[in-house]
């Protein structure tokens, strides 16, 4: 089974082998349109026969699209990251232009060396190829490449500014039409982020609070969830039902950013002098999902749900915990004997009527467990 990391990753890649492969189909059918019925292509004098032309350009394509995602997702996502969005684009899509460029040049290379039965450099087989390079089929074949190349990454970075399952359920139109489904919340809330702020100044406070978000990310994708908002120094992250209830994904995404932090402490304290601390709300219950805006779009939540869970964790402090969860949730967890489940007793919540009973809960340390017994 693969882990949730890796089906993120896999699924960044779909768009790429989706973009690839629909752009070599065009490019055979309009291909094919122009030529006329003709048997050669008119240029080169080679043979032309549509099934083969639409079989070898379609499953290259396939193929190009697959690397390219994977290159792309596995080692170029984080390459040129200060940049901009269009720097990023363009700087991205000449290099693989460039890599296009001597894949085709070396192909050609090594088939006319072959071809001729002559040594590679020498100057009839170098002749060959700059005829290749000459003509006008070489360079269709380069301006194909770079505008699909640049198209993948117009939408690959489109998805990342917007969220991966942002944008595809934008795509899909999952949410065109409002839908009623369960959802569980957690509310993560920077401390004392004010004292921080003037502390720090405000471009510090960004470059703390832009690498806060970062470090946080692995643990919300390992966990299956997604970033509903950022609200300030507030991270809201949500999950289907069944995904979060799922190996205590969403009790374990909180836990998992803990030890992410403790291990990264020392990195903090060397650049902004402090490592950030917080505390978390949770909660589930229904809520209403669809598309809202007309100016600006987003999938947006409505429901008592995330009104309880944002005072759920403002109350953190009054219960003098870092993590509050709410009964309801609590009974639809499957805890096992990783963590130890502490009851607060029933609050009032504001704005709520009906009392709240609180949990709150520590993972159980095994080897101190095990010193004691």
């Amino acid at each position: 089974m693969l882990s949730p990391k890796h089906k993120v990753k896999l699924i960044k890649i779909v768009p790429f082998v989706v973009i690839w492969g629909g752009s070599g189909l065009l490019y055979v059918l309009i291909e094919y349109g122009l030529m006329g019925g003709a048997k050669v292509y008119p240029s080169t004098n080679t043979p032309y026969e549509f099934t083969s032309a639409l079989i070898v350009t379609t499953v290259a394509s396939f193929v190009m699209g697959l690397l390219q995602g994977i290159i792309e997702v596995f080692f170029l996502s984080t390459l040129f990251v200060s940049r901009t969005f269009w720097q990023k684009i363009l700087f991205k899509t000449t290099l693989y232009l460039l890599s296009i460029l001597v894949l085709l040049f070396t192909t050609s290379t090594f088939l006319n060396y072959m071809r001729l039965d002559l040594p590679i450099f020498h100057p009839q087989v170098i002749q060959s190829v700059i005829q290749f390079a000459s003509n006008f089929v070489f360079w269709s074949i380069v301006i194909y490449a770079g505008v699909t190349t640049m198209l993948s990454l117009f939408i690959s970075e489109v998805s990342d500014y917007l969220g991966g399952s942002e944008f595809s359920n934008f795509f899909i139109g999952k949410y065109h039409h409002p839908r009623e489904e369960e959802r569980i919340f957690m509310f993560l809330d920077m401390k004392s982020s004010t004292t921080i702020a003037e502390q720090l100044g405000h471009m510090e406070y960004f470059r703390l609070l832009n690498k806060y978000y970062a470090d946080t990310t692995e643990a919300i994708i390992q966990t299956s969830g997604e970033v509903y908002q950022y609200a300030g120094d507030e991270i809201i992250v949500s999950w289907d039902l069944k995904k979060g209830l799922d190996n205590l994904n969403c009790i374990n995404c909180y836990f998992m950013i803990k030890e992410i932090f403790q291990t990264l402490s020392e990195s903090y304290i060397k650049n902004f002098g402090l490592v950030p601390e917080f505390k978390a709300g949770f909660h589930y219950g229904k809520v209403t999902t669809g598309e809202i805006g007309v100016l600006k779009k987003e999938i947006f939540f409505t429901g008592d749900v995330l009104n309880t869970t944002a005072r759920i964790q403002a109350s953190c402090n009054k219960f003098g915990t870092d993590i509050l969860i709410s009964k309801e949730l609590i009974s639809q967890l499957n805890f096992n004997k990783t963590y130890d489940l502490t009851e607060i007793g029933e609050s009032e919540l504001r704005g709520r009527q009906e009392k709240v009973i609180l949990f709150s809960i520590a993972k159980i340390n095994r080897e101190t467990t095990a010193n004691k017994s």
